[in-house]
């Protein structure tokens, strides 16, 4: 497992390019700080408790607020994917370790929402065959393209309702 990498892999090497190609401003590998209660791994198990202080974040777009997360099948447990597979031997061991990855992985998206950020998960299938990584360009220019004002869930409520004002607006002047 040494030579896992964490930075600069294939699939984050794709979503860089798409993302350079759509003319989007990046930084990599950010570890943004958040405050400790924005943080909480609640999942029962008091074995190891950490108290992260920073997200690191794979792609960020500051003018944006929008982290990319670049998770691999395997290691992130992509649901229904053909690579998301269990090793058979030690099977109860795997089983442990992948589904800590998946629950760790909830816990910064969670403490970026608070923060104000929108976070978008990349997985490595996505980016190998042409049509979801064609989907996947689609979705990277509507995230860039959205008002800051819908960054946060409690504002998406008041953007719609703005949005039909100024569309009723609109078919009350051509009239």
């Amino acid at each position: 497992m040494s030579r896992i990498r964490g930075k600069d892999t294939t699939p984050e090497k794709r979503v860089r390019s798409l993302v350079q190609r759509l003319g989007l401003r990046f930084r990599l590998h950010v570890r943004i700080r958040v405050p400790s209660n924005s943080l909480s791994a609640s999942n029962g198990d008091r074995e190891r408790c950490r108290t992260a202080r920073a997200v690191s974040v794979d792609i960020l777009l500051p003018k944006h607020k929008t982290a990319i997360f670049v998770h691999g099948c395997f290691w992130h447990r992509h649901r229904g994917c053909k690579n998301c597979t269990t090793p058979t031997h030690r099977r109860a061991w795997w089983m442990k370790k992948l589904e800590g990855n998946a629950a760790r992985d909830r816990v910064p998206q969670h403490a970026l929402r608070k923060l104000g950020c929108r976070s978008l998960v990349v997985w490595e299938c996505q980016t190998e065959k042409p049509k979801p990584f064609e989907k996947l360009g689609q979705r990277l220019g509507q995230t860039a393209s959205a008002p800051a004002c819908l960054l946060s869930r409690r504002w998406q409520a008041n953007a719609t309702l703005l949005c039909l004002i100024k569309i009723f607006s609109l078919t009350k002047a051509g009239r």
